[in-house]
């Protein structure tokens, strides 16, 4: 278990909240109250929230939703949770919802760290998505990553056993930290055959930004762990 009060949070976004466009703000005044679910620190009853039981997936920093909604898409018999912290995102997200009449996604805009804390039971997921999350760059901002032991420690907590968290990045030093931090993580298997990086799995939907990279010879990298027994 991890003591939390020990545990200094420091943030990893800045709310850089940006213009909502007409269609956006209209997506949130008429899909939230459906789709999004308020941030309050109680427990979630999940099969109660999307009126089944099913496999849950979530995506932490979902940006404009595109991976997210094509994902959901594609898997209607999984449920999808996505957390953002800019409503921008959160508006472009709903609209995709909205165009593709998607009914397993709920969205919180909301900090991920208080989310995992106060909202989601302990192993309730079955795959965590971090795709292209802030890099923080420059050296002195390197505390601000997400991934850091203390928040794996915690995601490890909400994933079921067998669970799987999936991380991808365009930026070569960010790569090079995930896999020394989630290497050392107690409870975590790297699944690839080299204890390195994975070729993108075909699920993960490749994105605009993501192809104008590679077009421009950028590299991405990704990573997926499996939990485990923490004392195996």
């Amino acid at each position: 278990m991890i003591d939390q009060s020990k545990w200094r949070h420091i943030r990893s976004f800045v709310r850089r909240e940006g213009r909502l466009t007409s269609g956006q703000q209209k997506a949130l005044d008429t899909l939230g109250p459906k789709y999004m679910l308020e941030f309050d620190g109680l427990p979630l009853d999940l099969n109660t929230l999307f009126g089944r039981q099913a496999p849950r997936y979530l995506e932490i920093g979902f940006g404009d939703g595109q991976a997210l909604a094509e994902m959901a898409a594609a898997r209607p018999e999984v449920d999808f949770i996505g957390i953002e912290v800019h409503r921008p995102g959160v508006g472009s997200l709903l609209q995709r919802v909205e165009q593709q009449s998607l009914t397993n996604v709920r969205v919180i805009c909301a900090d991920v760290v208080e989310v995992l804390k106060t909202m989601l039971a302990d192993a309730s997921l079955d795959k965590v998505f971090l795709f292209f999350p802030d890099p923080w760059h420059k050296k002195r901002h390197h505390k601000r990553r997400l991934i850091q032991a203390d928040f794996v420690a915690l995601l490890r907590q909400k994933l079921k056993m067998g669970g799987l968290f999936h991380m991808a990045t365009d930026w070569q030093d960010y790569a090079m930290h995930m896999l020394a931090v989630m290497n050392s993580a107690p409870g975590f298997t790297n699944t690839s055959s080299d204890g390195t990086f994975v070729m993108r799995p075909e699920y993960r939907p490749l994105t605009k930004f993501e192809a104008r990279g590679k077009r421009l010879g950028h590299g991405v990298w990704d990573l997926v762990f499996e939990r485990h027994d923490a004392d195996n």
